[in-house]
């Protein structure tokens, strides 16, 4: 759960603007051609930010422009992490592999971490220490950075404490869910009838952004199979049962997240947003199914008497199909707007691929699966859900920036969702009222941040002065200020850009 910290407004263009100025600037002072080369490079990545908000919106919320850009990139350390569209990612080209060594570095001692031998490069250690002891940083504070290319720690402060991650559990969730079913799969929503076409069963898969606009489309579709063989008064029911377990999450009613059902409208929001907090409602498969028969009616189908909950029947067959946006645009709006509801279908979504109870039981195991099968440093690791509000999950910077490197990998095309999806400082999603145009971290620094009571986290990607795409994780617990902490956990991230 973010806690939104208000900011002043500034204007995105006027943001673009300072960032050109200063680029050029820093340009007219190099002093070599390696500095050129640098500041070349960090200017262009600043442009790219600024075309990407100027580009149109596409479905998952991203700019397109800014998907294309993120996920194109080359000349990171010497490989091209080339990948495909929101549709699935494409083909990457041929690279060594790298990240076998995600842990194989020394831990420089956070506090209640324990002690070892500092073996991380003395100038990132010496530029990054200061900064992570801010007061604002709480009681316990760690961090890791990996230059993806290769897969070393550059640093590692308290790398495998395991800490709560507050919402950068997303990250886990995210990259469990690509690598159990891919970029493109889809979560339908299905009507089923009898065979004498007088009872239909809308049916749930899970898809929590479903809306009313795809509602209407598939009662128009229902009533055209109905109408075509002269039926025009049905019987309405709907079947949750692909979930189970209890809908509500383990932190009770909260305006963040609505109870998890196979089946719901818009995450069950009460009002018209599609991010953030909102009033939700208790019964969301029941609202579901009330306005999909309201939509048969204006289609010119009766639903009598009022929809009952129920499953469908074995010898019931299906009538209309509604799908989702692929799961790489589910991914990336669930980073982009840390969506709690996104996160926790992503969770019963992979436990369902993995034949397991569609639970928060079930996912916490196949989500645990997905990532031993990525080699990744799970020790202390408990994901006890998908969205990261409960305070039980605990991860470990190691792991959260071990997660960022596998997505960056060429041999994991299907992962670079997770890349694409997270905000840019300054520009998108929770990230948007963070950082300013004076900041040299605004538009390149690439985050999930995590804010919880007393526990804040940040991790991403930023690409340094040397063009090495480096991935981060800095956690932080015991924390009393939340906008202080983000600010702190920001000087961080942009130092690495620097």
């Amino acid at each position: 759960m973010d806690e939104p910290v208000k900011r002043p407004s500034v204007d995105p263009l006027d943001k673009l603007a300072a960032l050109t100025r200063r680029g050029r600037a820093i340009r007219l002072n190099v002093r070599s051609d390696r500095q050129f080369t640098a500041v070349a490079a960090g200017l262009g990545l600043v442009l790219a930010a600024g075309v990407a908000l100027a580009a149109g919106p596409w479905d998952s919320g991203q700019r397109k422009a800014e998907l294309d850009w993120a996920a194109a990139q080359s000349g990171t350390g010497g490989a091209h992490h080339d990948a495909g569209t929101s549709s699935g990612p494409g083909t990457a080209p041929s690279a060594p592999p790298v990240l076998a060594p995600l842990s194989a570095a020394a831990d420089n001692s956070a506090p209640g971490a324990g002690t070892a031998p500092d073996r991380t490069p003395s100038a990132l250690a010496a530029a990054l220490a200061p900064l992570l002891k801010a007061p604002a940083l709480g009681t316990v504070r760690t961090g890791v950075v990996i230059d993806t290319a290769t897969g070393e720690r550059l640093y590692a402060q308290g790398a495998d404490t395991p800490m709560t991650p507050a919402s950068t559990v997303k990250i886990a969730t995210s990259v469990a869910a690509l690598s159990a079913l891919g970029p493109h799969h889809r979560i339908d929503t299905t009507v089923r009838a009898s065979p004498d076409l007088r009872a239909l069963t809308l049916v749930g898969g899970g898809d929590p952004t479903l809306d009313k606009a795809g509602l209407r489309t598939l009662a128009a579709d229902t009533a055209r199979v109905l109408k075509g063989k002269g039926v025009k008064e049905v019987r309405l029911g709907y079947d949750t049962s692909r979930y189970s377990g209890p809908a509500r999450h383990p932190i009770g009613r909260n305006e963040n997240i609505a109870p998890v059902s196979a089946l719901m409208t818009n995450e069950g929001r009460l009002d018209s947003s599609d991010s953030g907090p909102a009033e939700r409602s208790d019964d969301p498969a029941g609202d579901t199914a009330r306005t999909f028969g309201e939509l048969l009616g204006d289609a010119g189908v009766v639903v009598r008497p009022a929809p009952v909950p129920g499953r469908a029947a074995g010898d019931s067959r299906p009538v209309a199909r509604h799908r989702s946006a692929p799961l790489s645009a589910l991914v990336e709006r669930a980073l982009t707007n840390s969506d709690n509801d996104i996160a926790e279908a992503l969770a019963r979504q992979t436990a369902l691929a993995a034949g397991a109870p569609a639970d928060f039981a079930g996912a916490r195991r196949a989500v645990t699966d997905r990532l031993t099968r990525l080699h990744l440093p799970l020790a202390g690791a408990n994901l006890a859900d998908g969205s990261g509000l409960n305070r039980k999950d605990k991860v470990t910077a190691g792991l959260l920036a071990g997660l960022l490197a596998r997505a960056a990998d060429p041999a994991h095309p299907e992962l670079r969702p997770v890349l694409t999806g997270l905000p840019v400082a300054g520009f998108t999603g929770t990230l948007s009222d963070r950082y300013t145009a004076k900041s040299a971290g605004t538009g390149l620094v690439r985050a999930k941040t995590g804010t919880l009571t007393g526990v804040n986290s940040l991790a991403g990607t930023v690409v340094d002065t040397r063009g090495r795409l480096l991935a981060f994780a800095f956690l932080a617990s015991g924390t009393t200020s939340p906008s202080e902490a983000q600010s702190s956990l920001d000087a961080l991230a942009t130092r690495l850009v620097r």
